[in-house]
């Protein structure tokens, strides 16, 4: 079986306009898509409870008489942990264990209250609190997802939410074990078999069974991303997920049938996933697309694979491995494997992904179901400016200003000069009566 993925060199005068024909992607939702969406949160918002009923038996062939149908018990949860096998449940108990210390290191590391006082005596800081309630959506369908469950509610979890909630959609009512055991695992509070774009409103908005959050996170289909894009101001969001990417540079050390996977582990999510392939050996190009031909007939997604190879796939040829570096950061992908017999020699050099995979032995998968770090990436270039999901994303942080009589003769000024240049006088005065308050007498002491 041949696959004709994409092959380009660095040095052919065409790579310039080839190379932007790979990275093209739209980013725009379908009008339709986006019409249906609005549809549907305006019917959630209207009629709540009876509305979420009705679009579930619709789109998820769910009949169910009450909403009490639709959520599952803690009981379930715990049951639902003891029907996977033991196998299994080791495994997923070992995964959310190593992702819940990543997790800790994290919020040690980044997530903490601090303050300080001037020589004035005026204190400055900032209080770090973690989001009352989130909302975390995990997909259903087409998959069965454990792992997004353990990624978006264990760095809630960490962070201190009082109240995780999960929505995921169960087509026809079948309901995985799985997913259900990782929820219990992780801790989530509430979950509800709700998918699509009315589960994201209930969450943005609250129905009479389906508590209003304060955040949204977790991936989903089109009508997901224009539903979180649509109710973000209303609860915030993690991100808007593109299609998965997985870029390699590879010096021709690493095994072609190990790259050969690798590429094949994001191709195998849909069509328009993306898998490139950077490296300055020719020959070791050539490999990797004979093992591409040899291996993707044995791939149950074969069909999925070929069609985002040939699509969205390529193999580049660099003249370095330092241009392989600059190349990837143009791209900023979500994944970046550092293929390479010195990995520890490259990073320094790239500066835009989502997450970066160091060395042959760390496949892209190890860090989606059990490494530690979130899976939950930029994706679409967005690693530029975002970072990956992580117990950051579900505190926030109010600063701290406690300004003392000294201090207030220091600051006063300086705000009553800035605010008559800003025409705001009454900024002006609040910031002058308190100098000529601090200069005259003490504040009296207040009644008990």
């Amino acid at each position: 079986m041949t696959v004709k993925v994409r092959r380009l060199a660095t040095s052919a005068t065409d790579f310039e306009a080839e190379f932007q024909r790979l990275q093209h992607w739209s980013a725009e939702t379908d009008a339709a898509i986006e019409a249906r969406v609005a549809e549907i949160i305006a019917d959630v918002r209207a009629r709540g409870d009876a509305a979420l009923l009705e679009l579930t038996a619709r789109y998820d062939g769910v009949q169910a008489a009450s909403m009490a149908d639709l959520e599952i018990g803690a009981d379930d949860l715990r049951a639902a942990l003891q029907a996977i096998t033991p196998a299994q449940r080791s495994a997923l108990e070992a995964a959310a264990a190593r992702v819940r210390g990543y997790h800790e290191r994290q919020r040690e590391a980044a997530c903490r209250s601090w303050s300080y006082r001037d020589a004035d005596g005026t204190l400055l800081g900032q209080k770090v609190t973690p989001l009352d309630r989130v909302g975390i959506y995990v997909p259903g369908g087409k998959a069965a997802y454990p792992s997004s469950v353990l990624m978006n509610a264990i760095p809630a979890q960490v962070a201190g939410v009082r109240e995780i909630v999960m929505v995921v959609p169960t087509p026809r009512g079948e309901r995985n074990a799985l997913v259900l055991a990782a929820a219990h695992v992780a801790g989530v509070h509430r979950v509800f078999t709700l998918g699509g774009a009315q589960a994201v409103a209930a969450l943005a908005w609250g129905t009479a069974t389906v508590p209003r959050v304060d955040k949204i996170t977790g991936p989903g289909n089109a009508y997901v991303a224009s539903a979180k894009r649509r109710v973000f101001g209303q609860v915030g969001i993690d991100m808007i997920a593109g299609p998965s990417e997985i870029l390699v540079l590879a010096d021709g050390s690493t095994p072609a049938d190990w790259v050969a996977m690798d590429l094949f582990s994001q191709a195998e999510h849909d069509e328009l996933a993306q898998s490139i392939l950077l490296s300055p050996d020719a020959g070791y190009l050539d490999a990797v697309q004979e093992a591409i031909d040899r291996l993707l007939p044995a791939m149950p997604r074969r069909d999925v694979i070929r069609a985002s190879l040939v699509g969205r796939g390529a193999l580049i040829h660099t003249r370095s491995m330092e241009e392989a570096c600059e190349i990837s950061n143009r791209i900023a992908p979500e994944h970046l494997e550092v293929s390479s017999r010195d990995p520890q020699r490259w990073e320094p050099l790239l500066r835009h992904a989502g997450a970066i995979f160091l060395g042959a032995y760390t496949s892209e998968s190890l860090g989606d179901y059990c490494a530690g770090p979130n899976h939950v990436l930029p994706t679409s270039g967005t690693a530029r400016f975002s970072s990956p999901l992580g117990v950051y994303d579900f505190v926030k942080r109010s600063s701290l200003i406690e300004v003392s009589a000294a201090g207030a003769q220091v600051l006063g000024p300086i705000a009553a000069e800035l605010a008559h240049g800003e025409g705001l006088q009454a900024h002006a005065r609040a910031a002058e009566m308190r100098c000529e308050s601090a200069a005259a007498a003490p504040l009296p002491t207040p009644h008990g």
